[in-house]
């Protein structure tokens, strides 16, 4: 599903990225803004518990177009989208104050059940009315939780749906679907050099707790849930490759 990439032709297409302000979507924005002529970023306020996200995302936005002129001149408007049903009619880990653990059916409970399907559906309804026609999401089969509406055949069949329900093309890109977090590392390294490496420490976030205070090497968080574990994993496969 990605778009082919001539960095001095870039696609003429406005692309919505579902942007959290966390590593993943930060990747995917960097991604779209070298590759698109336009890129809107979107979020959704389900009442998540790290909802802090909200407010880095902001302060990720800020420094992309503060370093990187070329990509803020192209950087379009930011729209938070106000989900509050879906925190009202989910009991997961994400949503409310419980321990993180495996759950009957082999899922974790931070699972939130259509979560993914809803932001697409949202956000290509938004795209449709911005005249955007790409959607842009840090969904990944790789480095995941087993979550199945992260799977490439799912959003593939998403895909095809929104594209027939709206009558008009949408094209749903996944940049991060077949890499690991070291890759992921990689990527940010590939787009912006270093400079994009220390922004995605110092102002992304990904703690499912929702904590800022320590100072990680590989940026801030509890340390210990199971998105921290992750990105730390990442962080040193990324800086110490094996031989």
């Amino acid at each position: 599903m990605n778009a082919p990439f001539n960095a001095d032709r870039p696609d003429p297409r406005t692309a919505l990225v579902l942007f959290s302000g966390g590593q993943d979507s930060t990747a995917c924005l960097a991604w779209a803004l070298a590759r698109y002529s336009r890129v809107e970023t979107v979020a959704f306020d389900y009442g998540q518990r790290h909802r802090i996200e909200l407010d880095c995302r902001l302060h990720v936005r800020a420094e992309l177009a503060r370093q990187f002129p070329a990509w803020g001149a192209k950087l379009g408007e930011d729209h938070l989208l106000d989900l509050a049903l879906l925190g009202q009619i989910s009991d997961t880990a994400l949503t409310s104050e419980r321990a993180i653990e495996l759950q009957a059916n082999g899922l974790p409970n931070t699972f939130v059940p259509g979560r993914n399907l809803l932001f697409l559906t949202l956000a290509a309804c938004l795209a449709y009315r911005r005249g955007a026609s790409v959607l842009v999401g840090g969904m990944c089969e790789t480095d995941y939780s087993g979550y199945p509406d992260c799977r490439d055949n799912t959003l593939k069949a998403q895909q095809v749906a929104l594209s027939l329900g709206l009558d008009s093309p949408m094209t749903i890109e996944t940049p991060l679907m077949f890499l690991d977090k070291a890759a992921t590392w990689r990527l940010a390294e590939q787009l912006g050099g270093e400079a994009l490496v220390q922004l995605t420490v110092e102002h992304t976030h990904t703690c499912y707790l929702g904590e800022r205070g320590d100072r990680h090497a590989w940026g801030h968080g509890c340390g210990h849930c199971p998105a921290c574990e992750l990105r730390a994993r990442g962080w040193t496969a990324y800086r110490e490759p094996a031989a």
